[in-house]
């Protein structure tokens, strides 16, 4: 992508209603919306995070599914979700938003208990052994998302990488954690919930195109 269209989008992202963009200092000291999320959407209705979302394709494709759940996309770069933003707003879907930031702050952006669902789709799987503690099913982010999230609370995995998938199954069983569904190839083999072979991101149609198996696993997380 082009620098002046990166920069076209990050100038519409700052006129979106749906759109947060904080600087670290502000989610750190004390973030506005931090345990108040029903205020901001408006309503109680539970909510529903994408890690890492992309283009959020997964938060604007659950929200038109699920009006009377709150869906909030997360990722660093606002050049690509951008246009899962203005896709919420073309099709008046007041249940979506986007915050930029790093995934690593999730616990300073919501408070213990406050969410229902989290998604991570398609992350960087860092196989490298010194990116260990970058990958997002690692122990650190898995005790933050726990923090976050209610006692019902579920995880999705959805990867290309059968070595993110692994290596994710290993920490979930080394920890005792519940393993509620594992799929190694979700278009090959029966039972894979609609919602993961019914909504596609941008990678993985590409990723589909090159014959790679796509992996799902459903979770539970306790400490």
């Amino acid at each position: 992508m082009g620098s002046k269209n990166k920069l076209k989008r990050f100038n519409e992202n700052e006129t979106f209603d749906n759109v947060i963009q904080p600087t670290r200092e502000e989610v750190v000291s004390g973030f506005v919306h931090q345990g108040k999320w029903s205020e901001y959407f408006g309503n109680n209705h539970p909510i529903v995070l994408e890690l890492g979302c992309g283009k959020g394709e997964y938060t604007v494709a659950l929200a038109r599914r699920n009006p009377k759940v709150n869906y909030i996309g997360i990722d660093i770069k606002g050049a690509r979700f951008w246009r899962g933003a203005k896709t919420a707003i073309e099709d008046n879907l007041p249940n979506v938003a986007f915050i930029r930031t790093q995934i690593e702050l999730v616990d300073f952006i919501f408070a213990e208990n406050e969410i229902s669902e989290i998604w991570i789709t398609f992350p960087d799987p860092q196989i490298k052994y010194k990116r260990t503690k970058h990958r997002m099913t690692g122990d650190a982010f898995l005790r933050r998302y726990h923090k976050i999230l209610n006692e019902q609370g579920i995880m999705h995995l959805k990867t290309d990488s059968e070595f993110m998938h692994g290596y994710t199954i290993g920490i979930l069983h080394g920890q005792g954690q519940e393993v509620l569904y594992a799929n190694h190839d979700v278009y090959r083999q029966e039972g894979a919930p609609e919602e993961v072979t019914q909504v596609q991101t941008y990678y993985e149609s590409q990723y589909l195109e090159k014959g790679k198996a796509i992996t799902y696993l459903k979770f539970k997380l306790k400490y």
